[in-house]
Formats: C-alpha cells, sequence, structure tokens
C-alpha cells in the first residue's frame, strides 16, 4: 500500500498538493509547524494508489511517495 510522508517543517503551506491529488487524500492539518503554518496530512490512507502527483507538486519537495 503506498504511504505519503510530509515533511511538515518544509511544508509552507501552498496547497498545491491538495489540487494536484485525483482522490483529494489530502487535508490541511490542525498543528503548526516550525513555519506557522498547518502542513498538509493524508487522510483515508487505503485509498491512495501512489500515483505521486503531490510529490511532483510540491515546490519544498516536503512531501515523499513510498509503495
Amino acid at each position: 500500500m503506498p504511504k505519503i510522508v510530509v515533511t511538515e517543517d518544509s511544508c509552507k503551506g501552498c496547497k498545491l498538493c491538495l489540487a494536484a491529488c485525483p482522490k483529494h487524500l489530502l487535508v490541511v492539518g490542525e498543528k503548526y509547524n516550525a513555519k506557522g503554518v498547518r502542513p498538509v496530512v493524508q487522510v483515508r490512507e487505503e485509498e491512495c494508489t501512489g500515483c505521486k502527483l503531490c510529490a511532483i507538486m510540491c515546490p519544498d519537495s516536503a512531501i515523499s511517495v513510498y509503495r
């Protein structure tokens, strides 16, 4: 099963990954990171196909996708 890992302190909250995910599996989290923004988190992990569109869209390489 693919797994999305967000490096929370690298996320600047641009939300480009939210629009890129075809299954809408990323949402803005509740906690704030060191930059004072709420990084994205994955929901419904079992639905992830591992397409890596979220990681491709991330301008800061804050997202990794593992299969």
